[in-house]
This record gives structure tokens, C-alpha cells and sequence, in this order.
């Protein structure tokens, strides 16, 4: 990689100050939503799914065609990618590729067969698992940019023994790049939501010499179980000796790029809440709107508006999800809608905050116990293991073994963050009921947006569970944003330092200032 098409961004960047994003595995835009807050300009996704192509199409490029296209990475090599979006050449086109391929594609995989891969463009037909992996490196190639931010779970540091992420920075070592991965939970930075998540930054050796990631805004001891993970994902890391260098040293004993996550117990603010979150939103009373018949099976889809309800505190999170520049929703939500669940309302209105699923079940025992005896006041005898019993007892208790399923489901706290929303939140709903008992449902789709810090103005594509699908894979933007800007002063400084080394007329003659269609402004 050349340092030509490095400075002459870093030129550019003095000029216009908006760096240019690429989105790989966009999903329907965590990241990109929070890089566009921070002031980035982006000019081109990819993502593989339909539905979720067609959110970040429609959400960050008014839903023109070539924006909205699902591309499969592995068949869309950067070039052509380049030619259809008119971003040639292509190694001066991008500021910042962001992203996070799948762990799946190179878990498992030594760091001698990822420089094997790395340099043979044709290896991957030789070993799948790095297909996504090598793409990924292709897109740094043909781009060359100025930084890289990938994200991933806390266990690609200790995937089946291997650091990932480890083997990431050392392949991005050879193309230049200084590498610095930690892990962050998003409760730390006004995400309402407890969400460990390993974020990786990478830096041309033009631009910086170190990574350093943002400071904690929002204080919060997170439970014991998190400490848990954290400790696993880290168990091939040891603490610094004394007289060490700034890298810490693997249990192998080769220096590593882990950075500590930054102190949080002097963060200015304390945490949002699942009450800050959800208060203020429209209540749903599922138990009433099912014996109304309108609560029906069917497909979920936001074809109808639900007002705010002006008696509803507006908490300020709230306010900042309904007026977030872009995505502003003044009258109220298309997407307010809710899993069909007849059997489960019920046990619902009869949990507490913090229950999970060995209390649901029993509380379903207690329904099933009330039943057989409002059954035999009436003459009705049902003896366990008689069809009538079982048929009860289906129609009324979930069918899970609570030894094995503790966690399938829990309802929240109102005055704490949730934990972590999931990719299969729209199959499984049940891991986030509602904490208001009068409700008696798990969240809407709107509520999960809300929960990963998503405007009320952002258009989910698809029905109801491709909705969740995309919430749940998403980057909260929130997070995405504070990194954005810690990312952007480091590029905002480089230019300043190094652009000097090529004249303004020459960066802007080889490279022109953005036009329309390479901004991030919303539908």
C-alpha cells in the first residue's frame, strides 16, 4: 500500500473535513447510522440480506436503487463495487471502511494460514472459512483507507483457543496499519442496554501511532455474569510486567494490541434505563386487545400510524430518539406492533421485574393448578395423564424444561438497562417482556429500536421479524456515534499534521469535494 493515496485523503479530509465511509456487513446501519451523526459522509454498503440492504438504502439514501441492492461480499469484489457507485478510483474514494465479518468465516484459522490466505488471492477456494475474512482484507486493499473499525462478540478473543482479533491486527500490521482492539459494553455510552461487544481500530501508520477509544459517558456495575464472559474472552491475555512495552504480551508470549477498556466508575452520568427508554411510548394492552379480536396471527407489518401519548413522560433519551437530526418522528410510530402469544399474556401479568423462565414456569403450574380446581368446583374432574389434563395443561404451560432453558425468558427492570437483544429476538420474544405487568407482552419492534438506541424516524424494512432480525444484528449507533467521533479527532488531527506534505489544488484536482450522491442525508 502507498503512501501517495494516503495523503492525498489526508488533503482532502483539510479541505472538506467530512471522511468517507464504506459500511461492509451493513446490516441496516448501526454503524452507519452513528459514523453519519458523527459527521461522516457515506458513500457505499454492502450487505447480503434483502430486507436489510433495503433499510440502509432507504434510511441513509432515500431508497435509490444501486443504494439498496443486497450484494453478497464474496461475488462483489471492490472494484466492481467501485464502478457501479461511481467511487473511482477506488483507492481514492473511501476515508473509513467499518464493519464486522462474521467470526464464523475465520475461526480456527493459525495466523500462518492467514498470511498464506492474505497473500494467495486465490486461497479461499481452498479453505472457505476465510472467504468473508480475505474479502474484507480485499476491500482495505483496493481502498486503502485512512482507518478501519470492525466490531465482533467479546469471544473471537478466545475462539476455540485462537485471538481473532488478534490475527487481525497482525495481517493489518502488514498492510501498514496500527492496530488497538478492546472490549465495550454499550451501558457505558447511553445505550440503555448491556452489550459487550469487541470493537477493533485500525490506523495507517500516517495517521496515528497509537489507538486510543473513547472515554465512558454513563457509569453502571454491570452483573456478575458479564464479568464472566469478559474474563473468557480474555483468557489468553496477561497483565503487563514491569519495564514492558505500551503492548501487552499473549500467554504465548508474543506482544498483542489488547487495549483495557477505558474506567468507568468516573463516568459523569448514570445509565439509561428501560424507563427512560420505554415510558414514554403508546401503551399496548395485550390481554385486552386479544379478547377484542384485535390482536390476531398474522404478519406484522407498519402500515399504521400509533400516536404518541402526550400524558407520558418524555424522559431525555426519549426526546433524543424522537428528534434525532434526519430521523425525526414528530407524530408517532409505524412499527409499534407485537408478537401473537395468546397462551403467554397471561403468565405475563403475573411475573415480576427480573423474573426468568423457572418463575414463568411455575407461575403457568400455579394457572394450570387454578384451573383443575375451578374444574372439580363445577364436577369437572381432569386427572393428570388423561387427555382432557394434558390438553389443559398444553394450552396452558410452555412446553420448556426450566433446568435447561433459564434464561429463555425474563421480564424488565424498569429502573435498570436490559440485557442483551438478540438476532433471534423475533423468533424468541421472550427474553424481553415488558416491565409494566398491566401490559403483559414482550417488546415491539419499536421498543427494541428504542433499546439499541435507534431514532423513532428509522424505517425498518420487511415484516415484524425481519425487523427484529436487523435490530438485533445492529451496532447500536449510539456506541457507533462516540467511537465515530473519537476516530474522527484522530483523523481530523492527522490531516492537519500531514496534509501539508501535498498541496490543497492537487488533493482537490485528483480527488473533488463530495457531490450529492456520496452524503448520508436521510430520506
Amino acid at each position: 500500500m502507498t503512501a501517495g493515496s494516503i495523503l492525498q485523503k489526508l488533503a482532502r479530509l483539510r479541505t472538506t473535513g467530512r471522511p468517507r465511509v464504506l459500511d461492509l456487513f451493513a446490516g441496516c446501519g448501526g454503524l452507519s447510522l452513528g459514523f453519519a451523526a458523527a459527521g461522516y459522509a457515506l458513500c457505499a454498503a454492502v450487505e447480503a440480506d434483502p430486507e436489510a440492504a433495503r433499510s440502509h438504502g432507504l434510511n441513509f439514501h432515500g431508497g435509490a436503487p444501486e443504494h439498496s441492492r443486497h450484494r453478497d461480499i464474496v461475488t462483489t469484489h471492490p472494484e466492481e463495487l467501485a464502478a457501479e457507485l461511481g467511487l473511482e478510483p477506488a483507492k481514492l474514494a473511501v476515508d473509513v471502511i467499518v464493519g464486522g465479518p462474521p467470526c464464523q468465516a475465520f475461526a480456527r484459522v493459525g495466523r500462518p494460514k492467514l498470511r498464506e490466505i492474505d497473500a494467495h488471492p486465490e486461497a479461499f477456494r481452498h479453505d472457505p472459512r476465510a472467504r468473508l475474512y480475505l474479502e474484507y482484507l480485499r476491500y482495505v486493499d483496493a481502498f486503502q483507507p485512512l482507518a478501519v473499525l470492525m466490531e465482533n462478540v467479546p469471544d473471537v478473543l478466545n475462539h476455540g483457543g485462537q485471538n481473532v482479533a488478534e490475527d487481525i491486527c497482525e495481517v493489518l500490521a502488514g498492510k501498514e496499519y496500527v492496530c488497538g482492539y478492546t472490549l465495550l459494553n454499550a451501558v457505558h455510552y447511553g445505550v440503555p442496554q448491556m452489550r459487550e461487544r469487541m470493537f477493533l481500530v485500525a490506523y495507517h501508520r500516517e495517521v496515528a501511532g497509537a489507538v486510543q477509544f473513547p472515554e465512558a459517558t454513563h457509569r453502571f456495575v454491570l452483573p456478575r455474569g458479564y464479568h464472566g464472559t469478559r474474563a473468557v474472552a480474555k483468557k489468553y491475555l496477561r497483565e503487563r510486567s514491569p519495564g514492558q512495552s505500551d503492548l501487552l504480551a499473549e500467554a504465548d508470549g508474543r506482544p498483542h494490541s489488547y487495549v483495557e477498556p477505558p474506567d468507568t466508575n468516573g463516568a459523569p452520568l448514570e445509565a439509561v434505563t428501560a424507563g427512560d427508554a420505554l415510558g414514554d411510548l403508546p401503551p399496548i394492552y395485550a390481554r385486552e386487545q386479544l379478547a377484542a379480536g384485535h390482536l390476531r396471527r398474522g404478519a406484522r407489518r407498519f402500515d399504521a400510524l400509533v400516536r404518541y401519548d402526550g400524558r407520558r413522560r418524555v424522559s431525555a433519551y426519549a426526546h433524543a430518539m424522537r428528534t434525532w437530526p434526519g430521523f425525526e418522528a414528530p407524530d408517532g410510530l409505524m412499527d409499534h406492533v407485537i408478537r401473537y402469544l395468546p397462551r403467554d399474556y397471561e403468565i405475563f401479568a403475573r411475573m415480576e421485574p427480573g423474573d426468568q423462565y423457572p418463575q414463568a414456569y411455575q407461575r403457568a403450574l400455579d394457572m394450570l393448578g387454578e384451573r383443575v380446581a375451578a374444574m372439580r368446583r363445577k364436577g369437572v374432574t381432569a386427572i393428570p395423564g388423561s387427555p382432557e389434563y394434558e390438553q389443559l395443561r398444553k394450552a396452558i404451560v410452555p412446553p420448556y424444561d426450566p433446568g435447561k432453558f433459564p434464561n429463555k425468558w425474563r421480564m424488565l427492570h424498569r429502573k435498570e438497562p436490559v440485557r442483551t437483544l438478540m438476532a433471534h429476538l423475533g423468533k424468541d420474544s421472550y427474553s424481553h417482556i415488558h416491565y409494566d405487568k398491566a401490559q403483559a407482552r414482550p417488546i415491539s419492534v419499536r421498543e427494541a429500536a428504542r433499546l439499541q438506541s435507534f431514532p423513532d424516524g428509522f424505517v425498518f424494512c420487511g415484516t415484524m421479524n425481519p425487523a427484529l432480525r436487523q435490530i438485533g444484528n445492529a451496532v447500536p449507533p449510539l456506541l457507533a456515534k462516540t467511537l465515530a467521533e473519537k476516530m474522527k479527532d484522530t483523523l481530523e488531527a492527522a490531516a492537519l499534521r500531514r496534509a501539508s506534505t501535498l498541496p490543497n489544488r492537487t488533493a482537490q484536482a485528483l480527488h473533488p469535494p463530495l457531490d450529492a450522491t456520496a452524503d448520508a442525508t436521510p430520506a
